[in-house]
């Protein structure tokens, strides 16, 4: 039986997941930050709705990115160093989220990013909790992420492409950036080829929750993210 959550009740362990179910915790609560929040910190996270309800996940094992395994490949290295993309942090958050719920994915039958989901983490961008990077090309945006940064986590929760690589290039400045924020870990949710080509693996979740346990307990959010004092990245 999956639990039911009220405003006010706490997650069930994560140990209680239903594998079979794709890592299902709970259902219900709300979307309020604090919510949110805890549950990342627990190794949950939100993903879609029934009923108006939100569902909370925490598969086992967990896809996961460590930003020193980062594969900069020299195709890759070469799009970022041809200029062809400018690469903005939260600049346009909300352009960000918009552009990954309307955009089709393979195998998807519309989008997780409902409205509520929307503005729930608009809202946390506005507490400074949530990030975006965007990539634009001629002033257009064609690409970006966005996701959480707790201490030296990063959460990522979804990406979008409109031209080739832009979603990666994205990520590579992200990567960049939590490198040199001493962030140790990018948590990558659920298995894709497209994140393991850029070196993400999975490991047991166990690992995982102490791994974020110490990560989220040293630094701060920030209220804006900035590639100002970032060298150029080759």
């Amino acid at each position: 039986m999956i639990p039911y959550l009220g405003p006010l009740d706490p997650f069930p362990p994560v140990a209680s997941a239903r594998e079979d179910m794709g890592g299902l915790v709970a259902i219900g609560g709300n979307l309020a930050p604090d919510r949110i929040l805890t549950a990342y910190r627990g190794g949950i996270f939100p993903w879609g709705t029934v009923d108006g309800l939100p569902l909370w996940y925490s598969p086992d094992p967990r896809m996961v990115l460590f930003p020193e395994e980062f594969r900069l490949t020299r195709s890759l290295a070469k799009t970022v160093r041809s200029g062809k993309f400018t690469v903005r942090f939260d600049s346009d958050f909300r352009g960000v989220i918009a552009r990954c719920a309307a955009t089709p994915r393979p195998g998807q039958n519309g989008t997780w990013i409902t409205n509520a989901m929307h503005d729930a983490y608009v809202r946390l961008h506005e507490l400074g909790w949530a990030h975006s990077v965007e990539t634009y090309a001629a002033g257009e945006l064609v690409g970006g992420l966005y996701g959480l940064a707790i201490g030296r986590m990063f959460y990522g929760e979804s990406m979008f492409a409109h031209r080739t690589d832009a979603s990666k290039v994205a990520f590579a400045h992200l990567v960049r950036y939590l490198v040199a924020n001493q962030f140790g870990m990018i948590d990558c949710q659920m298995y894709t080829d497209h994140l393991a080509s850029l070196g993400g693996r999975e490991i047991p979740r166990a690992d995982f929750i102490e791994r974020l346990t110490t990560l989220i307990a040293s630094g701060s959010p920030r209220s804006t993210w900035t590639t100002d004092p970032l060298a150029p990245l080759r």
